[in-house]
């Protein structure tokens, strides 16, 4: 089944056009879900609200864009929710020192590190932090963007981006943080 058929059959009320299009994206929603929320059990109910939100209005679908996009778009937008909703993104203050680091120690870090790990040490990030990191790295926002989507400054959203990428070194590096 092809995108304008999965989303003819949905539109329809086709349960089987609900189940493929549920298959197809919900091991990457839960990705993105996780990235956010970083508790599996949180993140599979935020996944299922994303899921409500696609259906109830992939009518509002326009076709601009892949199919795909669209959803990851929705499932942000749901895992930022949540955590307005729960009052998670509460902007606390990280102390770390201002060590600099170089790309050549981080690149070594790095070339140690799989994906897993990364990921792992990302979802470790304070709230605020893994929010602001994912948004300007995985998803790719601006922080005028960021700032708008948390309502918070722009100096805050790249404050918040540095703090992670000083905690994620120092993580990478084996210091305590």
């Amino acid at each position: 089944m092809d995108e304008k058929q999965l989303i003819a059959g949905c539109l329809k009320g086709e349960q089987t056009a609900w189940k493929a299009l549920y298959e197809a994206y919900s091991g990457r929603m839960l990705g993105i879900c996780l990235r956010y929320v970083a508790d599996l059990e949180v993140a599979r109910d935020v996944m299922q609200d994303g899921f409500v939100k696609v259906f109830s209005s992939l009518d509002k679908f326009r076709g601009d864009g892949p199919l795909g996009a669209w959803i990851r778009k929705i499932f942000v937008n749901e895992s930022l929710e949540y955590l307005r909703r729960t009052r998670t993104l509460r902007h606390e203050t990280i102390s770390l020192d201002d060590a600099v680091f170089s790309p050549a120690e981080e690149a070594t870090a790095l070339s140690n590190l799989s994906a897993d790990d990364l990921m792992a040490m990302v979802r470790q990030l304070p709230p605020s932090l893994r929010t602001v990191f994912n948004l300007q790295v995985v998803e790719g926002y601006s922080h005028r963007e960021i700032a708008a989507m948390l309502h918070i400054e722009e100096s805050t959203s790249r404050a918040h981006y540095m703090r992670a990428r000083r905690w994620l070194q120092k993580k990478m590096n084996g210091e305590n943080v």
